[in-house]
C-alpha cells in the first residue's frame, strides 16, 4: 500500500502584514500569494521572501479602521488580472493587480457570509454571478421543496412490511428522532462548495425552524436538486469531491466524531472515525486536493489547555480498498501565532498543500507517493504501523499480518537494511520508535487456542528515541534513512536559505537523560531541495535526488561527511533505486512512466519496478512483467530489451524474461531468497506470481548448493519438469538421487544402476508409472517380485507398502485391469484384495479363466481388456478348431495385416484371410490391391474381375494369359477395358488396347483425336494408310481445339485488363487520400492515431 511522503517543504518567515491573515488565494500565473486580512490585501512572493504589493481596505472604508472587519472570501481571476474580494459588510471588491486600484462592483445591504463563485448574503439568500461579476439571479437558501431529485414512492407495501437491511425489523417501529440543533461553537455561516465540473454546488446552512444544519444541492441554473436527510450532529465543514462522487462533511455522534460522505441526492454514503474523543476537537474545514486522492482535515481543540490556548492539527487522509488511512498528521502546537489562519490545496499541483499561519508564516508542503518495503510490506494508519510479512502470508490492505501501536500518529517508516526484520517509525511528536525481533521468538512457537500455531511474530519495541531537532514547525524531518545499528540519516529544512536542504546524521547521545536521545552528530548543507534518498546495503552508497532531477552522492561514512556531484536525471523521479550494471547507477521512474538509468532513458512505458539481488523486475503499460539479470546486461542492452516489449510473437512467448500480467498491475515487493513476486491490482487486492526467470535462477542456486529438497518441492509445486534436477549437473546428479524421487526420464537416462532395493523402490515404481507411456505392468511385476522374494532388511519396502504406493498413484480399477493383463492370477488377487470390489464380481471370472487352455485363456483376457492384437496372437496358437473364431475377430476388428503375418503363405488359413481381406478392400474402393491379394493366393478368376473393375488393364491382361481364356475372349476383354479407360479419359491407354489387342485401328485413332493426342493419331493414320481420316476427323477436331483455346486466351486477357485498370484507380485514390491527410492540421498527441 502507498504512503504519503513529504518531498519538499518551504517555509517563509520574513513576511509581515497588517492584522491577521483571514484567507488567501494563489495566483496561477506568477505563483505569488494574495493574503487578505482585516486591514488590507497583501501580495507575497514566498520564494523570494518579500512583499510584492499591498493595498489597504480601510482607506476607502471597505473595512473599519479598528480591525473589526472580516473578509469572507478572496478569488483570483487570471483572465482579468484581478482579484475578487468579498467582505462581511456586503461589498464585492475588484482589485486590479496591474493598476493596484480597488473597485466596488457590487454591494449587498444585508452583508455577505460566504463566497465561492457564488455569494451567500446575511438574509440567507444566494446570489449567482457571472465571471464579470454581473448578478444572474438571487434565491433563498431555505426552501420547503425537496428538489427535482425527490424520491418517488410506488406503493410497494407499508414501511412496516419492507426490508430494512442491517438495521433489522425493529427499524419499522422506530419513531421519529428529535432533531438536534447545531453545535454551540458553530459559526452558523453558510458553506458553499462546487463540484469539480461546475455543474452542481452544495450549500450547508442552519435551518431557522429546527436550528440544525441541512445540505441542499443546486445545479448551475439555480434549480434545487435535492435536500439532505436529517443528520443530527452535522457540523459546519463541507467540501465536494472534485471527481464528483461524494460530498464530505463532519458529524458528531453520541460516542464518536466522524467524517461522513453524502451523495448528490442527499443520502449518506460511508464515513470514517476521527482519532479523537467525542468532545475533544472541532473540525474547522475539510479540503479535497484537485485529483480527489487526499482529504485534508483541519482541526482545533475545543477545550483550551494550559494558558488558555488550544492545539491545532491538519490531518491528511487517503482511501484504499474502502478503508480510510491517516497518512500524515501535522501538529502546530498551542501557540496561536503558529496556528494556521487559512489552508488550501494548490489546484495546479494536486499534492501541494499551502497554508499561512496567524503569525504571517507561509508554509508549502509537497507530497509524493511511496511504498515502504522490506521482506514484507508496510503502511501506516494514524498511530499504527500495518505490517504484512509476505514470506509467511499475503493479505491485502487494510488487513495485515500484525499492527504496531504507537503513542502518536506515524509520519515516516524506515527499515534496517542489514536486518530487514527491524523497522523504525518517526511519529508526529518527534520520536523514533525502533522495533525488532526478540530472541525468544526464534524457537518453535507453541500451539495456541484451538491447536492453531502462529506463523509470524510481531516485532517488539526495542527503544524509543527523542530526536533533538528543532520542532518549531511540523515535520522538521521530512525524509529518514536507517543506515546501520544506531545511525540515522534525515533531511531537514535549512536555515541558510529557502532553496537549501540540511542532511542530518543522527546518533545516540552520550549524555545521560530520562529518555534516550538522537542528537545531530554532523550536518551537511545541500544546495537545492532533496526530494528522495536511496541507500544500497551492498556498497553503502547513499544517493540524493534534488527537485530538478540532479543526483548527488552523500559520503556519510567518513570523518568529514560531504556531498559530491554524481549523475543527473532528465526529469525528477518518484521512485529510485541503486543497482549495478557494469558500474553502480541510480535507477529512476518518473510519474510519466519514463525509466532512467542515470541520464539515459531506457523505457517510456514502465508503471513500477523493484531491484532484487541481481535482478531488475518491472511492470509495463502493455501489461507485462519483465525480469532482467543485471550481471549479463549493459545499459544499451537493457534499453534494447525494453524497446522490444510485447509478447505477441512466438519468440516473445518463449522468452523467460517476459510474463503477461493483469491490466494495471504494480509491483509491491519481492520476497528475498524466494521466487514470489507480489503485485497489487488496481482494485487493491494482492496477487502472488512466480516469474520464470526468478524461479529458474533460484533453482540453480539450490541445485548448486545441493539443496535438492527445496528445489524438488518448488518444482513440484510450480509443475516444473523434474528433468532439470539431472540436466543441470549430469556429472553430479548421480550422487544425490537419495534426496529426491526419480523422474521417468532420469530412470531411463541413468538406468537402474542397481537402484532397485530397499532404498529406491518407491522412486523407481513412480518412474515407471509417470513415464510418457506408463509402464504399469512393469511396476506391478516388480511388486510381485517383492512378494515372491521379500527383502530381508528391516527397513526395506514390503510388497504391501509398494502396492499401497501404486494405489496412491494410480486408480485402483485401472491398476486391476493392468494386473489382469499380466496373466498372473496371484498378482490380480493381490490388487483385487486392496480394491473395493466385491469378490462375487471377479472370483467367478478368474475361476473360469483358470479352466481354459493357456493360449485361449490369454486370448480371453486380452479380448476382455480390448487388447485385440494380443488376443489374435494368442488365438492363432490355439489350433485349426478356433480359426473360425479368429477369422470373425479379424473381420470385426479389421486386423487383416496382423493376421496374415501369423499364418504360413501356403496354408488354407492364409488363403481364407486373403480372400476376406480382398473383399474388405473392394468395399473400401481399393479393387486393384484386392486383385493382387487374390492373384497371390491363386484366385485368378476373382483377381481378373477385381482388375477389370479397377481398370488395371495390364494386370488384367497378365491374369487373362495365365487362366487362359478362349481365343475370342482377349479381344472382347480389351474392348471392355478400352471403354472403361475412355470413361476415365485415359485415351492413350485405350488406343493401345484397341490397336494391339482388339485390332480396331480406326477406333484407336478416333480415341486419340478425342483425347487431343495429335502426334500419336497422325502416326497411326500413316501407319495404317488411312489419310482419309485427316480430312474427316483430324482437321475439324484441330480447328475446334484452336478456336476454343483462342477464346479462352481472349477471355483471360480481358479479365487481366479489367483488373489492371481497377488497380490503377485504387492506387490513385490511395495516394490522393494520403496527400489530403498530410495537408490537414493533425494534433500531435497519442490519440491522433485513433
Amino acid at each position: 500500500m502507498r504512503n504519503l511522503r513529504l518531498l519538499k517543504s518551504h517555509r517563509c518567515l520574513k513576511l509581515q502584514g497588517p492584522g491577521t491573515p483571514q484567507c488567501f488565494t494563489v495566483r496561477t500565473d506568477t505563483g505569488t500569494v494574495l493574503i487578505a486580512s482585516e486591514y488590507s490585501v497583501t501580495e507575497l512572493d514566498t520564494r523570494a521572501g518579500q512583499v510584492v504589493n499591498e493595498v489597504s481596505l480601510t482607506v476607502e472604508r471597505y473595512l473599519p479602521e479598528d480591525g473589526g472587519g472580516t473578509v469572507v472570501g478572496i478569488q483570483d481571476l487570471p483572465d482579468q488580472e484581478s482579484v475578487c474580494v468579498a467582505t462581511a459588510t456586503g461589498d464585492v471588491i475588484l482589485y486590479n493587480l496591474n493598476t493596484n486600484q480597488l473597485e466596488c462592483v457590487g454591494s449587498v445591504d444585508s452583508g455577505l457570509s460566504a463566497m465561492s463563485w457564488s455569494l451567500t448574503t446575511g438574509q440567507d439568500t444566494i446570489i449567482m454571478m457571472t465571471k464579470d461579476l454581473e448578478p444572474i439571479t438571487e434565491f433563498g437558501i431555505h426552501q420547503d421543496d425537496f428538489g427535482e431529485g425527490k424520491f418517488i414512492t410506488v406503493g410497494w407495501g407499508k414501511k412496516e412490511t419492507q426490508f430494512h437491511g442491517s438495521e433489522g425489523k425493529h427499524a419499522a417501529q422506530r419513531k421519529t428522532i428529535e432533531v438536534q440543533p447545531a453545535m454551540s461553537w458553530d459559526d452558523r455561516r453558510p458553506r458553499v462548495t462546487w463540484r469539480g465540473d461546475g455543474q452542481l454546488f452544495a450549500v450547508s446552512a442552519v435551518c431557522p425552524l429546527t436550528g440544525a444544519r441541512k445540505v441542499r444541492v443546486w445545479n448551475r441554473e439555480c434549480v434545487l436538486q435535492s435536500t439532505s436527510e436529517t443528520v443530527n450532529g452535522l457540523e459546519q465543514s463541507l467540501c465536494w469531491k472534485p471527481s464528483g462522487s461524494l460530498i464530505a462533511a463532519t458529524q458528531r455522534h453520541p460516542n464518536k466524531h466522524s467524517v461522513v460522505f453524502m451523495e448528490k441526492n442527499g443520502l449518506l454514503h460511508g464515513d470514517f472515525t476521527l482519532p479523537f474523543g467525542k468532545e475533544q476537537v472541532k473540525v474547522k474545514e475539510l479540503l479535497w486536493n484537485s485529483d480527489s486522492t487526499v482529504l485534508a482535515v483541519w482541526l482545533e481543540d475545543m477545550t483550551p489547555g494550559e494558558g488558555g490556548q488550544v492545539n491545532t492539527y491538519i490531518q491528511l487522509w487517503t482511501v484504499g480498498n474502502y478503508h480510510w488511512y491517516l497518512k500524515q498528521n501535522l501538529y502546530f502546537g498551542s501557540d496561536p501565532q503558529r496556528a494556521p489562519a487559512y489552508v488550501s490545496w494548490v489546484p495546479e499541483r494536486p499534492l501541494r498543500l499551502h497554508l499561512v499561519t496567524r503569525g504571517w508564516v507561509s508554509l508549502n508542503y509537497d507530497w509524493g507517493w511511496s511504498t515502504d518495503r522490506s521482506h514484507g510490506e508496510d503502511g501506516h494508519d494514524d498511530d499504527k504501523v500495518l505490517v504484512s510479512t509476505f514470506r509467511q502470508c499475503v493479505v491485502p490492505p487494510p488487513m495485515c499480518a500484525y499492527d504496531l501501536q504507537l503513542p502518536a500518529p506515524v509520519n515516516l517508516v524506515t527499515f534496517q537494511r542489514q536486518r530487514t526484520n527491524e523497522l523504525a517509525a518517526l511519529t508526529a511528536d518527534g520520536h523514533i520508535s525502533v522495533y525488532g525481533q526478540g530472541t525468544e521468538e526464534l524457537s518453535e512457537p507453541a500451539a495456541g487456542l484451538g491447536g492453531f500455531r502462529s506463523v509470524t511474530h510481531a516485532p517488539k519495541l526495542k527503544a524509543t528515541y527523542r530526536v533533538a531537532v528543532d520542532q518549531e514547525e511540523p515535520l522538521a524531518l521530512r525524509l529518514l534513512l536507517w543506515l546501520r545499528e544506531d545511525v540515522f540519516l534525515g533531511v531537514g529544512a535549512s536555515t541558510d536559505g529557502p532553496s537549501q536542504s540540511k542532511m542530518l546524521i543522527l546518533g545516540p547521545s552520550e549524555a545521560q537523560g530520562p529518555q534516550p536521545t538522537l542528537e545531530i552528530r554532523s550536518h551537511v548543507e545541500v544546495e537545492g531541495h532533496v526530494i528522495s534518498m536511496c541507500h544500497s546495503s551492498k556498497t553503502g552508497t547513499v544517493a540524493l535526488q534534488l527537485e530538478d532531477g540532479q543526483i548527488r552522492k552523500f559520503l556519510w561514512d567518513s570523518l568529514m561527511p560531504s556531498v559530491v556531484e554524481w549523475q543527473d536525471f532528465p526529469d525528477p523521479c518518484v521512485q529510485t533505486a541503486l543497482f549495478t550494471i557494469e558500474e553502480e547507477h541510480l535507477l529512476g521512474l518518473t510519474d510519466r512512466s519514463h525509466l532512467f538509468v542515470g541520464e539515459t532513458e531506457v523505457a517510456s512505458n514502465v508503471s513500477s519496478f523493484v531491484v532484487y539481488d541481481d535482478f531488475l523486475l518491472l511492470t509495463t503499460h502493455s501489461h507485462t512483467c519483465r525480469c532482467f539479470r543485471l550481471t549479463t546486461l549493459t545499459v544499451k542492452g537493457l534499453r534494447v530489451a525494453l524497446a522490444a516489449d510485447g509478447g505477441q510473437n512466438q519468440n516473445d512467448q518463449n522468452d523467460e524474461t517476459l510474463r503477461r500480467v493483469e491490466r494495471g498491475s504494480r509491483i509491491v515487493t519481492m520476497v528475498p531468497q524466494d521466487t514470489r513476486l507480489i503485485l497489487q491490482m488496481p482494485r487493491g487486492n494482492l496477487e502472488t506470481i512466480h516469474h520464470r526467470a526468478l524461479v529458474l535462477a533460484q533453482l540453480r542456486k539450490w541445485l548448486d548448493s545441493q539443496k535438492f529438497r527445496e528445489a524438488f518441492e518448488c518444482m513440484r509445486k510450480l509443475r516444473i519438469n523434474l528433468n532439470l534436477i539431472y540436466d543441470h549437473n549430469t556429472k553430479g546428479g548421480r550422487c544425490h538421487y537419495n534426496n529426491v524421487p526419480l523422474s521417468s526420464e532420469h530412470y531411463r537416462t541413468v538406468g537402474p544402476c542397481g537402484l532397485w532395493g530397499k532404498r529406491y523402490c518407491l522412486s523407481i515404481l513412480m518412474s515407471h508409472v509417470k513415464k510418457t507411456v506408463p509402464e504399469l505392468e512393469v511396476a506391478l511385476q516388480k511388486v510381485h517380485e517383492l512378494r515372491v522374494n521379500p527383502p530381508s532388511a528391516a527397513n526395506a519396502v514390503s510388497a504391501e507398502e509398494a502396492l499401497k504406493y501404486l494405489l496412491f498413484l494410480v486408480n485402483v480399477n485401472e491398476l486391476y485391469e493392468h494386473s489382469l493383463g499380466t496373466y498372473d492370477f496371484d498378482l490380480v488377487l493381490m490388487v483385487a484384495e486392496k480394491s473395493q470390489k466385491d469378490p462375487k464380481e471377479y472370483l467367478p471370472f478368474l475361476n473360469m479363466l483358470k479352466t481354459l487352455e493357456p493360449n485361449y485363456q490369454r486370448y480371453t483376457i486380452d479380448k476382455h481388456l480390448k487388447r485385440y492384437r494380443k488376443a489374435l496372437h494368442h488365438l492363432s496358437k490355439c489350433g485349426e478348431e478356433h480359426f473360425t473364431e479368429a477369422l470373425n475377430l479379424v473381420k470385426d476388428q479389421r486386423l487383416y495385416s496382423e493376421a496374415l503375418g501369423l499364418y504360413p503363405t501356403d496354408s488354407p488359413q492364409y488363403k481364407a484371410l486373403s480372400c476376406a481381406y480382398a473383399e474388405y478392400l473392394v468395399e473400401q474402393q481399393q479393387a486393384e490391391q484386392a486383385g493382387l491379394l487374390l492373384w497371390r493366393c491363386g484366385e485368378a478368376t476373382r483377381a481378373l474381375q477385381a482388375f477389370v473393375g479397377s481398370a488395371s488393364w495390364r494386370n488384367a491382361l497378365c491374369v487373362a494369359e495365365q487362366i487362359p481364356l478362349p481365343s475370342d475372349q482377349p479381344a472382347l476383354l480389351a474392348r471392355d477395358l478400352a471403354e472403361k479407360l475412355i470413361e476415365l479419359r485415359r485415351y492413350a491407354e485405350a488406343a493401345i488396347l484397341l490397336e494391339r489387342y482388339a485390332k480396331e485401328c480406326e477406333e484407336a485413332i478416333s480415341a486419340l483425336i478425342t483425347g487431343a493426342v495429335w502426334e500419336e493419331a497422325l502416326r497411326l493414320v500413316y501407319l495404317y494408310n488411312r489419310q482419309d481420316i485427316i480430312e474427316t476427323n483430324l482437321k475439324p477436331a484441330l480447328l475446334e481445339a484452336c478456336s476454343s483455346q483462342t477464346s479462352y486466351l481472349e477471355a483471360q486477357k480481358a479479365m487481366f485488363t479489367r483488373h489492371k485498370t481497377r488497380l490503377s484507380v485504387v492506387r490513385e485514390l490511395k495516394e490522393k487520400a494520403r496527400l489530403e491527410l498530410l495537408d490537414e492540421d493533425v494534433p500531435d498527441c497519442p490519440e491522433a492515431e485513433l
